[in-house]
This record gives structure tokens, C-alpha cells and sequence, in this order.
């Protein structure tokens, strides 16, 4: 670590790390310490009337501390809350020696240091359940400062805030923004739902591959990979359907999978490009009863997660009850447009979307431009979970044909505030079919569509072997939990989104400056000094140069000597920039 990029408080930590190891504290211990209670259970369980005081051993981060003397308070927090404890000089000190409250505890402890407590509970006079520490252990040395978050009044002031930061550093947005952390145990409990109900149903859960030879099971830009080993290119799968089916052929009832999918595509509030889906695929049944399998599966995680058949997003209320609405896509275009599509050819529809003032282009095919039109004047308008039905087969290629209505196929989305929230089948067991349905998915290739679907033999192989009528579905994880949890933003459910990579001023190389006479053990005071390029340094008074390092030897003099040069020396090196 190069020194001179660390804060002042930084600096301060890593001295008192010095102390603390001086002092005989091992600021890193590796012994087990027994914790057998906390936050929350102690004030759940605090009996007023006990004869003797519960005696407890409780570890966690150190948020706050109240210095009055002899006696101190501190708050700490664990993975279930806050607890406060009280400290006093002689009780965590009884004999002569003071130096682990007077030194140790006020001086060479930090906020954000992990402590460990072992005391006994009881209530203050203001009445707040606390710890009444009796021995007191570093369990690990923070060596970065905490954002302070200050509250008044319900208000919160100098807050971490700010997305950006708060998405690179979750780890810091977990520990001062408590509602984060609530999201994410929201997010285990529609997992946890979600498995259940599955399980209860009988169904599978399996795992299939990530790396894929051929990208398969949806339209979709794939992220390419190269296996060293076989020297081929592969694939991140852009979903797990094609290997589930697969399993049903091989005789399983019902098979899920719960797992990440890769889309090389756009990031917004709505997409991440690593993203979480649950595929689940029973053999002998159809799309409608998947329908009515799904509206019960969600509102029985609607009601695990938030105690009721309801959420609230983007101050909208969203009933997950069931039943929900059930609408054919060709009668939602003609409902919000005014145009009917049915038996309409490729390019009166195309000649439809002109009439729109839409943007297309010719690499769209009939399938394309029908899921533009929805995409443009549908998708956004449906707050309240809506079944949107019987696809063109155009758009559908692994879908069985619908069995009453030519052209269409049994196909349905589930529409939640706007958004495509699951996609599901009937699925196509027709092998010659499939073939077919491939064959025309490379046409559209051919015609410079990145994201239609590649032919899989073996896929083919595997459904000419026979496959039983069967039922999909696909369900975005991500956005089940933002509709569960409330929230607007894809990356406030996902603990590590992607992110563009963090900005950092341009900097030259070592050699840069050794090239024009300059140690290479005093570029990283220069950089700090605000000299991040050689060029930097042209036209600067030497002098200016001389009292900055000056300066900075004084700052940190107790951490890193600094070898000064001469200004005669310092004259050269902006004699030779220049």
C-alpha cells in the first residue's frame, strides 16, 4: 500500500494498530470467541424480575462511544441490530492497572473496530435495555473510517448516500444503511418461499451448465468465452431451458433450476446483464394450468414476504390475489392502438409501425416488429399482474402451436407494473416442428438479427428420443424481489451489480520519471503532492516543489521517511520536463 494515498485518519488507525501491538493486543486474534446472544434477543427476553442478571457474551462493530470519565457508553452492532453497553474504568480494570480503559478503550479503539463484550444485561435509569461490559476484547482492527450518518429529529444528515458508492462499497452501504440489509433478508425469504412451494409440488431442483456450446433457450446477445482446455469458443448461457427439457425427456416429473443467466446487453434500472431466473418445467401440463400455478406460487410469496397479498412500488399498491387478468397480445396491441393484427402478413405490419412513427429496420421479421409494437404502446400499462396470451409463432420459437387458433401458439407473459415479470409455454415436443421453428430463427440471422437462436442438434436429438407434453415457465428473480421489497431499481436487489469500471485520474509510471532524473522511491510523494504526470511538473517553481515535500516529510514523519532532494536537484528535473 502506498502510503501516502491513505487519509489522515488512516494514518491515525494504523498508529494505533502500532500501539495495540506494543501494548501486547493482538488486533487480530484467531481464537473462537463464544457468543451466545444478541441484540435483539436480549431485549426480547429481558425479564425485569430475575433474581440474578443475565450473563451474556456479545460481539459486534462499534458504532458509537460516549466518553464521561470513569464511566462510558458504547454502542455496538451485530448481525441482528444495535445493543447498547455501558463501561466503566474499575469494573473492566480492577486492579492497578488502567491502561485497558484509559488507553485501550478511549484512545486506540476506532469506530468500525469489532469488539467483543462479556458482561451482564440490565436497564438504565433512561430505561434502555443494556450490556454492563465486565471484560472487553479487540476482535479486529478497523483500519478505514465509517461514513458517519447522523439523525435528528427523524431526519438523517450526511448520509451514504450516493448510488454510485453505495453499489462498489455495499459492504459499507450494509453496515450504516440498516433498510439495505432488510431488502436482501426480503430477497432470502422469496427464495426460501419460492424452493418451498416447489419442493412441496414435488418437483426437482437440478443444476445444469453455465458454459454452454451453443446459446440456447432464448433470444438473446450472448457473453462469449474461450475454453483453453478444447480450444473452442463458448458461451454463458442465456438461460438453463434447453438442458431442463432435456431432463424431462430423461423421465423426471418436474425439474427447477435457480440460477444465474448472461445477457450481453444494456444495463438499466430494469436490466442487469448478470441476472438471477428460476426455470421450472412439468411434464403433462399446459400453459393454462400454469397460469393458475403461478398466480398462487406469487401470492404466496407476496404474503411470506410482506404479511399480505399486497406490495407497494413506486407508490403504486400491486395485488398479487389470485386470479389474475388474462389477455391475448394481439387484442392488448388493438386495445392500446387501434390496429388489428390478426392475419396481417410481415410488411402490413411493417407498413402498421410506419403509420406509428416507430423506429425499425429491415433485419425485423414479422415476430420482431409485433413485440416492438407491444414493447412501444402495451407493456408500460399494465400496473396490475396481467397474463398477456397466444404469441405469433413467429415470436414463439419453442412453443407448441395453439391448438384453436392458427398462427398463434400457447404461449403467456405475466405483465407486473409495466414489466415482463415471467414468460412460459406450452412447450413445442414436435421435433421436425422444432427443426423447422430453428431453421427460421437462422433466416433471421442470416438477415443480421445478434439475437435469434442457433439450431442444437443434440436439443433436436434429444426431443426425437420423444418428450411428454410438458409446461415452462421463466421467472426474473431480480424483479420479483424489487416488486416484493418495493423497490424501483434493479441494482438495489442484486448485492454487486455491474458497474462501470471506477474513474481514477491518469496517472504516468515510475519510469516516466526516472527517466528525467527522478528516484523512483519519491514518485508516490510527488503523485500526492498533485504531480500525477511528468508533464505536470513543467513550468513549476522549483521552490513551490521543495516546500510541498516539506510539507508532507512533516505529515508523515512517523510513518514513512522521506529522502528530500535538494532544490538544485528538484531545478534539473523541471529543467528537463520543460
Amino acid at each position: 500500500m502506498n502510503v501516502f494515498e491513505l487519509s489522515e485518519q488512516e494514518l491515525g488507525r494504523r498508529e494505533a494498530l502500532k500501539e495495540l501491538r506494543q501494548m501486547g493486543i493482538d488486533p487480530y486474534p484467531a481464537a473462537e470467541f463464544p457468543v451466545d446472544a444478541y441484540s435483539t434477543d436480549i431485549r426480547s427476553e429481558f425479564d425485569e424480575n430475575a433474581e440474578t442478571p443475565r450473563r451474556v457474551c456479545i460481539a459486534g462493530r462499534l458504532m458509537s462511544r460516549r466518553v464521561m470519565g470513569k464511566a462510558s457508553f458504547a454502542e455496538l452492532l451485530d448481525s441482528k441490530g444495535r445493543i447498547q453497553v455501558y463501561i466503566t474504568r474499575d469494573d473492566i480494570c480492577p486492579g492497578e492497572d488502567k491502561d485497558i480503559y484509559n488507553k485501550f478503550f478511549k484512545k486506540l479503539l476506532d469506530l468500525g473496530d469489532f469488539v467483543g463484550v462479556r458482561g451482564f444485561v440490565f436497564r438504565t435509569q433512561t430505561g434502555e435495555i443494556s450490556v454492563h461490559a465486565e471484560e472487553i476484547t479487540l476482535l479486529s482492527k478497523s483500519l478505514r473510517p465509517l461514513p458517519i450518518v447522523k439523525e435528528k429529529d427523524g431526519e438523517v444528515y450526511d448520509g451514504f448516500s450516493d448510488p454510485e458508492m453505495r453499489y462498489r462499497q455495499r459492504y459499507v452501504d450494509l453496515i450504516v444503511n440498516p433498510d439495505v440489509k432488510d431488502t436482501f433478508y426480503k430477497r432470502s425469504i422469496v427464495l426460501r418461499t419460492l424452493r418451498n412451494v416447489l419442493d412441496n409440488a414435488g418437483y426437482t431442483e437440478v443444476e445444469t451448465p453455465t458454459l454452454q456450446n451453443i446459446p440456447g433457450g432464448a433470444s438473446a446477445r450472448p457473453f462469449i468465452t474461450h475454453f483453453n482446455a478444447l480450444d473452442q469458443d463458448m458461451y454463458m448461457r442465456i438461460a438453463t431451458e434447453l438442458y431442463l427439457k432435456r431432463l424431462i425427456v430423461g423421465g423426471f416429473e418436474g425439474v427447477y433450476e435457480i440460477g444465474k443467466n448472461f445477457r450481453n446487453e444494456g444495463m438499466d434500472k430494469n436490466h442487469n446483464p448478470e441476472f438471477t431466473c428460476m426455470e421450472l418445467y412439468v411434464q403433462y401440463k399446459d400453459y393454462n394450468w400454469m397460469m393458475s400455478f403461478t398466480e398462487k406460487m406469487l401470492e404466496t410469496i407476496c404474503i411470506a414476504v410482506n404479511g399480505k397479498s399486497e406490495c407497494v412500488i413506486d407508490g403504486k399498491t400491486i395485488s398479487f390475489k389470485a386470479p389474475y387478468r388474462r389477455l391475448p397480445i394481439l387484442e392488448a396491441i388493438k386495445e392500446k392502438t387501434g390496429y388489428d393484427l390478426e392475419g396481417k402478413t410481415e410488411d402490413e405490419i411493417r407498413e402498421i409501425c410506419n403509420k406509428l412513427n416507430m423506429e425499425i429496420d429491415e433485419t425485423m421479421g414479422k415476430g420482431k416488429l409485433i413485440d416492438e409494437l407491444f414493447g412501444e404502446f402495451c407493456e408500460g400499462t399494465y400496473i396490475q399482474p396481467t397474463f398477456i396470451t397466444d404469441y405469433p409463432v413467429e415470436m414463439s420459437p419453442l412453443t407448441k402451436v395453439h391448438r384453436s387458433k392458427p398462427g398463434l401458439t400457447e404461449r403467456f407473459e405475466l405483465m407486473v407494473n409495466g414489466k415482463e415479470l415471467a414468460n412460459a409455454y406450452s412447450e413445442l415436443n414436435d421435433p421436425i416442428d422444432q427443426e423447422e421453428r430453428f431453421r427460421d430463427q437462422m433466416s433471421l440471422a442470416d438477415k443480421g438479427d445478434d439475437e435469434a437462436m442457433v439450431i442444437d442438434t443434440d436439443f433436436l436429438r434429444a426431443l426425437q428420443y420423444g418428450m411428454p407434453p410438458t409446461s415452462g415457465i421463466g421467472i426474473g428473480i431480480d424483479r420479483l424481489v424489487m416488486l416484493m421489497t418495493g423497490n424501483p431499481f434493479i441494482q438495489e436487489v442484486i448485492f454487486f451489480p455491474q458497474m462501470k469500471p471506477e474513474a481514477k485520474a491518469p496517472r504516468d509510471n515510475a519510469e516516466a520519471y526516472t527517466r528525467i532524473g527522478i528516484p523512483e522511491d519519491l514518485v508516490p510523494a510527488l503523485q500526492k503532492i498533485g504531480y500525477n504526470l511528468v508533464s505536470d511538473l513543467k513550468e513549476v517553481n522549483p521552490q513551490k516543489i521543495l516546500q510541498q515535500l516539506s510539507e508532507l516529510q512533516k505529515k508523515y514523519r512517523n510513518i514513512v521517511e522521506i529522502q528530500k532532494p535538494s532544490l538544485e536537484e528538484i531545478t534539473k528535473w523541471v529543467s528537463a520536463e520543460k
